[in-house]
């Protein structure tokens, strides 16, 4: 007649489980209109940087291999620890719903997924490495 429906059966995903196990969710496909949801939302967080007034440039490049790079000149996602326990920049990559763009504080006007882009970014692709520059010093998170 079928499996046993009970308690035991519900599910909680935790960290970034929720994007590996259902990408579309997040992303919308997982074919190469979802790979441009990803691209979009790092290049969306330079243009946000660049309409809050703190970023001029916005370089994209595709490689060879098929990487894709974007670099900004604006402030650089913070380094500092978090509240959390780990830094500002470890929370913005790794935890779904984090992010500077849920009140008007930072960011007066935003694009893309709100404090689940980078998150699904990283938790969708093979390789990521994020470099921030502030305070005259390089952050490296790969």
């Amino acid at each position: 007649m079928g499996a046993v429906y009970d308690a035991s059966k519900i599910k909680i995903l935790e960290g970034l489980e929720p994007v590996r196990k259902r990408p579309g969710m997040f992303i919308g496909s997982t074919d190469s209109s979802g790979l441009y949801r990803l691209v979009v939302e790092i290049i969306d967080n330079s243009v946000d940087e660049a309409i809050a007034g703190f970023a001029k440039n916005i370089w994209v490049r595709i490689h060879r291999e098929g990487r894709i790079s974007v670099t900004d000149d604006g402030r650089g996602i913070p380094v500092k620890k978090h509240r959390s326990g780990v830094s500002a920049l470890e929370v913005a990559m790794t935890k779904l719903h984090a992010g500077a763009k849920f009140d008007d504080t930072v960011y007066q006007a935003s694009g893309g997924l709100h404090g689940v882009g980078a998150s699904a970014v990283n938790a969708l692709s093979s390789w990521m490495k994020v470099e921030v520059r502030r305070n005259n010093k390089v952050y490296i998170q790969e």
